[in-house]
């Protein structure tokens, strides 16, 4: 899993952020769970719609593998769905 973010106000100064990987089959039985039913919730929760209000807003990209299977889920801050901001905040939260 890969999460990426770009955008917002210091998308100049900071062009070259790497993704993150997370190696999930690493994961703690329960950790492995409880990530899997956020992503469950995430890639079944429609794309909240972007107004395009906010311009310099951050921007996300998770991707999952599944096997041969891959799912790219893409948001902003303007525009988020709940079940892919509690995914992103458990994954920044991992990552910290």
């Amino acid at each position: 899993m890969t999460l990426e973010e770009y955008g917002g106000l210091a998308a100049v100064i900071d062009s070259r952020r790497r993704p993150k990987v997370l190696d999930t089959d690493a994961l703690p039985e329960n950790a492995a769970a409880e990530l899997d039913q956020l992503v469950a919730a995430a890639v079944s929760m429609p794309m909240a719609d972007d107004d395009g209000r906010a311009r310099d807003a951050m921007s996300y990209t998770i991707t999952i593998e599944d096997g041969d299977r891959v799912t790219a889920l893409e948001q902003s801050d303007g525009a988020m769905s709940p079940a892919f901001a509690s995914l992103l905040t458990w994954l920044r939260k991992y990552f910290a």
